[in-house]
C-alpha cells in the first residue's frame, strides 16, 4: 500500500511518490538555541521520528537533515541580557535540546547542519538572487522583492495586498515593506561575517533555504516544520529557493502544537514546561507516549491528568510485556505488523488508529495468557513488539533498558531491588506485615511501582 501524506500546499493527502524509488530525503526546522527546549518544541521532533522509522519500515533509505538554527535575533537579545556570548547560550541550549531528543528516544538525523557553519552557502545564494533581479542591497542589508515571485504566498494562502510581514530590527531600506530580510547589516557589539556587502549576519529564512539546497539538492521529497511556520519561515524559504532556480520541496507536512489552556506552549507566554524538568518527574518512554502517539495534525492540550492517562494505557501494554516474558522469556518482534496497524500508518501517518490496534492486540494476548496458551500470547507479544518498535516505545529496545549506554543501570538497579524485595518477602512470610509494608512504601518514595503477582513481586520505574 502506497503512503499518503497530507500536504499543506495541496490541502489535501496524497499519495507519497519519491523523487528517487526507494529513497527519502526530509528537511525539518529544528531548534532555534535561545532557549532550552519545553515539550512543544520536542513534539516536532518526535513526530518525524515516527515517520522515519515508518519510512524505513516500508523499506525507504531516509535521509534526514534536522538543521539548528544558532544565530537569530532572539539569540542575541539573550545574550545580551545575559551579559554572556551569543555562541555559549546556543551552544548549552543545543546541547539541551540534544539532550531532550535522546532522552525520548529520538533517533538521530542523517546531519544536523549549524546555520553559523553555512555563511558561504547563503552569499552564494543572494548573488544568484541579486543577479536574476529578486533581491537588492540597500544600506548594507539584503532584502527578497516579494513582487518579484509571482507564487508568494501560495503555501500559506495570503493575499500580497493584505500582507503584513514581520519585521526586526535595523531592518532599513526596503522598497516594499512587504520585502523580508535575507542578510542584516552588521550592528556594533553583534557577531557578523564578511559578504561582497560589507560584514552582517543571515535571515532566519535564507539560512534554512541554503542548507537545504546544500544536503538535499534542488529538490528534495518533504519538508517539515511546525505550523507556526508556514508563514513567514516557509513561505520565505519557497520564495528565494525557487527563485533560485531550485524545485524545493515536493511535499509540506506540518505538525501541530501542544497548548496550555487553549494558547500555543512558549517562552514568551510563561507557560512552557521544560524537557528536562519533566523527564525527573515522568519516565521518558511515558512523556514519548503522551506526545507521540496522538496524531501529528492535531494540537495536544496539556495536563497531568493527560499524562496520568498515558501513563496508565502505556503500563497496561508494558503489564502485558512482562507478564509474557516472564511465563515464556525472551520474545522477538515479528518480521511484520499486523496489516491493520500498516494500514493506519500509510494513511497519513494514522497513529491513534495505529494505536487501537496496538491495545487490541495486547487483550488479546492477555486473554491467551488468561487460558494458559503461550503459544498464542507469544505470538501477540511478538506483533506488539514489531508495532512499538514503530512508534519507538519498545520497553524492551536497548535504549530503554540501558543496554545502549554500555554500562546497563538496569540491572543493576534491578539487582538491588530484587534484593529489597526478598527482605519484604521474608517479613511477610513471618507475618511482620509492617516491616513488608514499610518496605515497599520505601521503595514507592523512591520512585518505583511494586506490583504483587502470583509469580511474585515486580517492579517498574515511575519517574
Amino acid at each position: 500500500m502506497t503512503i499518503r501524506l497530507y500536504d499543506t500546499d495541496a490541502r489535501q493527502v496524497r499519495d507519497f511518490v519519491p523523487l528517487t524509488p526507494g529513497c527519502v530525503s526530509i528537511y525539518l526546522c529544528g531548534a532555534t538555541v535561545q532557549a532550552a527546549p519545553h515539550i512543544g518544541h520536542i513534539r516536532s521532533g518526535l513526530n518525524f521520528d515516527i515517520l522515519q522509522r515508518w519510512f524505513r519500515y516500508r523499506g525507504y533509505d531516509v535521509t534526514f537533515i534536522r538543521n539548528v538554527t544558532d544565530i537569530d535575533d532572539k539569540i542575541i537579545r539573550k545574550a545580551t541580557e545575559q551579559k554572556r556570548p551569543w555562541w555559549a547560550i546556543g551552544y548549552e541550549n543545543e546541547r539541551a535540546f540534544t539532550s531532550g531528543y535522546d532522552a525520548l528516544g529520538c533517533q538521530p538525523p542523517t546531519y544536523e547542519p549549524r546555520a553559523t557553519g553555512h555563511v558561504p552557502e547563503m552569499i552564494e545564494m543572494m548573488q544568484g538572487l541579486i543577479e536574476r533581479g529578486n533581491a537588492y542591497v540597500s544600506d548594507g542589508n539584503v532584502y527578497f522583492d516579494v513582487r518579484s515571485f509571482p507564487d508568494y504566498l501560495e503555501l500559506s494562502n495570503q493575499e500580497l495586498d493584505n500582507l503584513r510581514q514581520p519585521e526586526g530590527e535595523g531592518e532599513t531600506g526596503k522598497r516594499d515593506q512587504r520585502d523580508f530580510a535575507m542578510w542584516k547589516a552588521a550592528k556594533p557589539g553583534e557577531p557578523s561575517w564578511d559578504t561582497p556587502w560589507g560584514r552582517g549576519r543571515p535571515g532566519w529564512h535564507l539560512e534554512c533555504s541554503a542548507m537545504a539546497h546544500k544536503y538535499l539538492g534542488g529538490a528534495f521529497d518533504i519538508h517539515g516544520g511546525g505550523i507556526d511556520l508556514i508563514f513567514p519561515h516557509h513561505e520565505n524559504e519557497i520564495a528565494q529557493a525557487k527563485a533560485f532556480g531550485d524545485e524545493f520541496a515536493r511535499y509540506w507536512v506540518h505538525n501541530a502544537w501542544v497548548t496550555m489552556s487553549g494558547e500555543k506552549m512558549s517562552k514568551s507566554l510563561g507557560n512552557s514546561v521544560l524537557v528536562s524538568e519533566m523527564v525527573r518527574h515522568w519516565r521518558p518512554i511515558v512523556l514519548r507516549y503522551y506526545l507521540g502517539t496522538p496524531h501529528y495534525r492535531s494540537m495536544i492540550e496539556y495536563s497531568e491528568e493527560a499524562l496520568r492517562e498515558a501513563e496508565s494505557a502505556f503500563a497496561r501494554i508494558e503489564g502485558f510485556v512482562q507478564r509474557v516474558i516472564e511465563k515464556t522469556g525472551p520474545v522477538e518482534p515479528a518480521a511484520e505488523v499486523p496489516p491493520a496497524f500498516a494500514e493506519a500508518m500509510d494513511d497519513d501517518l494514522g497513529v491513534p488508529q495505529a494505536l487501537a490496534v496496538v491495545h487490541t492486540t495486547v487483550r488479546q494476548g492477555n486473554s491467551a495468557l488468561n487460558a494458559d496458551d503461550k503459544e498464542t500470547a507469544v505470538a501477540r507479544l511478538a506483533e506488539v513488539r514489531a508495532m512499538l518498535g514503530v512508534l519507538g516505545l519498545d520497553p524492551l529496545d536497548p535504549h530503554w533498558t540501558g543496554a545502549d549506554r554500555g554500562d546497563d543501570l538496569h540491572g543493576v538497579v534491578d539487582s538491588l531491588v530484587q534484593l529489597v524485595l526478598e527482605q519484604r518477602q521474608s517479613a511477610r512470610s513471618r507475618k511482620d506485615y509492617a516491616t513488608a509494608d514499610a518496605i515497599r512504601d520505601r521503595l514507592v518514595q523512591s520512585g518505583l511501582e511494586i506490583e504483587d503477582t502470583p509469580t511474585g513481586s515486580r517492579w517498574t520505574l515511575r519517574g
